[in-house]
């Protein structure tokens, strides 16, 4: 977030006690606090005041209605709830998300493969799920994907995100991650540039830069426009990344719109292959949708796409509780002879909500195959009189002898079978496949934080200095220096020992956190000396 210009106070809010500054955008302010009942952490977002009137409180109250529609999905951070605090600010209630943001963890470390493929898949279906919704998101980037306490990416910011209804749907961009036809002269934004802007997100995950940036290199905002309407999307400097990887990247951010993957879920699939691929685990698509399912679109991806019902929660509301209801399906839903699902998906038209939903209506989007049918017996009843025996053939005396001469043959023959199986020695146990897996640590790859924080101050400096409390091979450590205004620039180092000018508030401050080689990171430890 940008620290350009001192916070604004944090407001009072009934319920809440203020912890400290989360950081600072641009018509907004994050705030950490505490909240007495539930008591949990929560982070709660501020408008500026000289931002109250006019498109950014629209804006603002826009971004929370599209919270709150879509913020149970699991990829997406969850709103709780939104109000107006004592001083007239609007503000909105969200999920604590503590761990650094993608943009913070890519430029500490690349991304493994594993790790980036599971992000990809997962925030994908948080942008199919917001498209089904006619909404489009117009702002995907790393430092716009949160990280949640369990290690899963949060989508957040909807702060420029539109509908078809919206009269300009093109305003606000992050430069980096735009697809080339934000940049015309008649701006244009659709399904297809947030498929763009997801495939420059994985890219930035497993190169450690946005897809045009060159390293050492001019990377001002023209520079990076002419890249991006001009220059192929170079390829990535690694071993590791499969050619099916560089193909799906390279299709995603395709200059032409109907060059790219027509959906997100196409892009996530797409992705799945991938993992397959590598024999990785395959990460599930979790797609939250009110309408009907399409038996001809999910044929092929069996238990790998999870489609559920959708969950409102009224902004208004406090505490957050909000109604499970279904939305109208009139706008999305294919009549006969009409395009594909795709393409009304484009259309982006917001759809209003009807009554609240039953349980059997959000169950009904499950897909369940049908139970085998059972053979029909019929029990007879012991009151009903007894049916009329029927006299039995007789047979004749050439048949008997023919059946016990078949009898002794059979059993002469079962009992050789018998005898040569029992005199046979039992043949070695197969061999285990070469493919198995063995059973896997619930608790391997934990990464615990940095311990023994100290701060030592002497002379204008302070020195920190810390442990690893579990060391491997290759191990860094990324920190940054924050105050009041914000975060500083993230650093890397592979020492346990940092020193930084004392702040002339008499108040220093470090956040540092553990980065394995393979890029896994764990939680950020702080610490601040007077």
């Amino acid at each position: 977030m940008s620290t350009k210009r001192p916070p604004a106070p944090p407001p009072s809010l009934p319920g809440f006690t203020y912890v400290e500054l989360l950081g600072s955008g641009g018509f907004a302010d994050v705030y950490l606090y505490e909240q007495q009942l539930p008591r949990r952490r929560v982070a709660v977002k501020v408008l500026l005041p000289d931002r109250m009137a006019g498109a950014s409180a629209e804006q603002f109250a826009a971004e929370a209605n599209v919270m709150a529609l879509l913020s149970t999905h699991p990829a997406i951070v969850t709103i709780y709830q939104a109000g107006v605090s004592e001083d007239g600010r609007p503000y909105l209630v969200m999920e604590y998300c503590p761990r650094p943001n993608l943009q913070v963890r890519s430029r500490a470390a690349a991304f493994s493969v594993a790790e980036a493929l599971r992000v990809g898949v997962q925030v994908a279906a948080a942008v199919e799920t917001a498209h089904r919704a006619g909404i489009l998101h117009r702002d995907i980037k790393p430092a716009n994907i949160l990280v949640t306490e369990y290690n899963r990416p949060a989508l957040t910011d909807f702060g420029i995100a539109t509908t078809a209804e919206a009269a300009d749907s093109s305003a606000g961009m992050s430069i980096p991650w735009s697809p080339p036809e934000t940049f015309a002269d008649a701006p244009e934004s659709g399904v297809r540039s947030d498929v763009y802007a997801l495939g420059a997100t994985v890219y930035t995950l497993l190169a450690g830069h946005s897809p045009f940036e060159v390293p050492g290199g001019r990377n001002g905002g023209a520079d990076l426009i002419r890249r991006i309407e001009s220059e192929p999307l170079a390829r990535l400097d690694r071993a590791d990344v499969p050619e099916s990887l560089q193909v799906a990247l390279e299709r995603s951010m395709a200059k032409r719109p109907g060059d790219r993957y027509d959906t997100a879920v196409a892009f996530a699939r797409a992705l799945q292959r991938v993992q397959i691929e590598l024999a990785h685990s395959v990460t599930p698509i979790d797609i939250l949708d009110d309408s009907p399912v399409d038996d001809e679109d999910d044929e092929d991806d069996g238990e790998l796409t999870r489609v559920r019902g959708i969950v409102s929660i009224e902004p208004q509301t406090s505490p957050a509780a909000g109604q499970t209801r279904q939305r109208e399906t009139a706008a999305f839903a294919p009549t006969a002879g009409s395009a594909p699902a795709e393409t009304t998906v484009e259309a982006t038209v917001l759809r209003t909500p009807t009554p609240v939903a039953t349980i059997e209506d959000v169950s009904s989007t499950v897909r369940r195959a049908p139970a085998p049918a059972l053979e029909h017996t019929t029990v007879p009843d012991p009151a009903a009189p007894a049916a009329p025996a029927v006299p039995a053939r007789a047979r004749s005396r050439r048949g008997l002898w023919v059946g016990v001469g078949i009898g002794v043959t059979a059993a002469l023959i079962v009992g050789g079978v018998a005898l040569a199986s029992a005199l046979t020695p039992a043949p070695d146990p197969l061999p285990s496949p070469s493919g198995s897996v063995a059973p896997q640590d619930p608790i391997d790859g934990f990464v615990p934080p940095p311990a023994d924080v100290v701060g030592d101050a002497a002379d204008g400096q302070v020195r920190f200095t810390w442990t690893n409390p579990d060391p491997e091979e290759g191990d860094t450590f990324a920190w940054y220096p924050y105050t009041l205004e914000g975060n500083g620039t993230t650093t890397s180092t592979a020492e346990t020992t940092v020193t930084l000018p004392a702040d002339p508030s008499g108040k220093t401050c470090i956040a540092v956190q553990l980065v394995r080689a393979n890029g896994t990171t764990g939680d950020e430890t702080r610490k601040c000396a007077p």
